[in-house]
């Protein structure tokens, strides 16, 4: 078996069925509905599902709240009031950076509040909770970026990578280092384009910045620490230096 036929084969083995994402999007709609009254403007399915690099080792469910620019309430008594609405419902919920996590029949979700921040467009504000304080996103910038790089098979392999060997390397924050690192390389070619970004990661992951397509001001690379990509360098180096696919992914 070739390395591109073994990780075809681990593809396979991950895939998550396309269907998954909607059918939590159709069970909290009444929900946020609830929740939101006539402030909701949309319950967008986000995140991997939308960008087609969903994995099955490690795949939350991401809904995008959009409440409509003219929403009295702070981004912090927007966030909190989720919360507490979630909480009562008995359903079990869990603080996050952006989001609120939700563990809903087994699934993991991320529910992620956000205003508008005109009545037209898909500019958003949302609370960040660890330091309190708010950012702007448009995760269809996002969505676009990372669709229109036509790499999903090395982002997923990607993942299901980082997955395995339990590395705080945030999804988004590793399509664009992913992207950068094969600017010009062949498509289709997942396990040499693979190699070549493992080998990208060990080398530059500790000193390239990377900046939110949609904010100037958001630096994603930030996310980690100086240590955090130490441990990415070191892991990526390692695998990069496998003799076989299967003491990469598995």
């Amino acid at each position: 078996m070739t390395g591109l036929e073994y990780l075809n084969s681990i593809l396979v083995k991950y895939a998550v069925s396309p269907n998954l994402a909607e059918s939590y999007r159709v069970a909290f709609l009444p929900l946020i509905q609830e929740w939101a009254g006539n402030l909701l403007v949309d319950l967008k399915i986000s995140g991997s599902s939308r960008k087609s690099t969903a994995v099955s080792n490690g795949t939350d469910v991401d809904l995008f709240i959009s409440l409509t620019s003219t929403t009295q309430n702070t981004l912090n008594e927007i966030y909190e009031s989720l919360f507490a609405f979630l909480s009562k419902k008995s359903i079990t919920v869990r603080r996050q950076n952006v989001s609120i996590g939700v563990t809903y029949n087994g699934q993991l979700i991320d529910l992620v509040p956000a205003r508008r921040q005109g009545q037209f467009g898909n500019d958003h504000s949302l609370y960040v909770s660890k330091m309190n304080t708010w950012t702007k996103t448009n995760i269809e910038d996002h969505i676009s970026t990372v669709s229109g790089s036509g790499r999903q098979d090395e982002f997923k392999i990607l993942k299901i990578w980082r997955n395995q060997k339990s590395l705080d390397f945030p999804s988004f924050y590793l399509e664009l280092v992913a992207i950068d690192a094969l600017y010009g390389c062949t498509k289709g070619e997942t396990d040499t384009n693979v190699m070549k970004v493992l080998k990208f990661i060990a080398q530059n992951i500790e000193s390239r910045k990377y900046v939110d397509p949609a904010n100037s001001n958001n630096t994603i690379s930030d996310q980690l620490t100086s240590a955090a990509k130490k441990v990415l360098a070191s892991a990526a180096d390692l695998s990069s230096k496998e003799q076989y696919w299967s003491g990469i992914v598995s």
